[in-house]
């Protein structure tokens, strides 16, 4: 197969296959991703209900989610297993390397979909069902099919998948309803993911090019992908402030996280200014705040609500 120029050859699904452990099978799951996506379930859940979310309800919203994540996740593993062997990071994973097969992970995916969504819609309420259905097909097919591999806004447009669980969290514990505050936290992890993950492009955009990924920075260059990382974090920054003003959250939520969103943003700003040999410095930089403010917002949000 061929795209974007890049020749894709089919992993062999022979004698490799027969070395697959329950390993191989657990990894093509991302189940790093899935307990930080259930880390914003929590958080969204347990704001919207005040702090008292049920134990039982808290369970189920969050076995229905990991379901549905992880199923996503083994579904790009099957579709993104030609361009998987052209990238470094990914070259190991099971499917690339042909030790799951295809339809293997096909039928995970697939499978763990459909029984996350039906626990969802079961157990919980519709509209936590809705959400996660919008995250799955937003991102298994979506992204993974379109966005990534045809415009430089794929990390954008795939950003909604990344911020469906705080909003399932919170069609949980609201019992359905989705308040401006609610749909503010989704916008604030929505507006994360372009510094998140532009900054870890830039640090693989050899990888992206040989794999005939059109990411921003192959495509427009470091200087355009910074002031694009900007953008997003001062669009950011007041969204996620409004929680408080809205009732949601606390001022002990503002504080932390108007200091947490100011820095933020201070680290994009200075990438304008940095020498073009400091770029991957700087971009790594970045990409280990992204990860510390969105773990300090999940755990934030409940000690917030907690304490007031």
């Amino acid at each position: 197969m061929q795209a974007n120029g890049v020749v894709y050859e089919e992993p062999s699904n022979g004698l490799e296959n027969a070395k697959a452990t329950l390993r191989d099978y657990i990894s093509i799951m991302k189940w790093g991703i899935t307990i930080a996506n259930l880390m914003a379930t929590f958080a969204g859940m347990w704001v919207a209900s005040g702090g008292h979310p049920g134990l039982a309800p808290l369970l189920l919203t969050l076995v229905g989610t990991a379901l549905v994540v992880a199923g996503g996740a083994a579904l790009n593993n099957f579709y993104d297993r030609d361009i998987d062997q052209h990238m470094a990071r990914t070259k190991h994973r099971a499917v690339a390397q042909g030790k799951v097969s295809p339809a293997a992970a096909l039928a995970i995916g697939l499978s763990m979909s459909v029984v996350g969504l039906a626990v969802l819609l079961l157990f919980v309420n519709w509209q936590s069902a809705a959400c996660a259905f919008v995250g799955l097909f937003v991102y298994s097919y979506l992204y993974t099919v379109w966005f990534k591999r045809h415009t430089t806004l794929n990390t954008v447009l795939g950003g909604v998948s990344g911020a469906m669980p705080p909003l399932i969290g919170w069609a949980a514990g609201s019992g359905g309803s989705i308040s401006l505050a609610g749909w503010c936290l989704f916008f604030t992890f929505f507006l994360w993911q372009p510094p998140h993950f532009l900054p870890l492009a830039m640090k693989k955009t050899e990888d992206y090019r040989a794999a005939g990924i059109p990411m921003l920075p192959v495509v427009r260059g470091f200087r355009e992908t910074k002031r694009q990382i900007v953008l997003y974090t001062a669009a950011m920054v007041p969204v996620s402030l409004m929680m408080t003003p809205l009732g949601a959250e606390g001022w002990i939520y503002f504080v932390v996280m108007a200091v947490l969103g100011i820095w933020f943003l201070y680290l994009g700003v200075k990438g304008l200014y940095i020498q073009p040999e400091r770029d991957l410095e700087w971009a790594n930089q970045v990409f280990r705040f992204s990860l510390i403010y969105l773990t300090a917002l999940c755990v934030v949000c409940v000690l917030s609500v907690s304490i007031f």
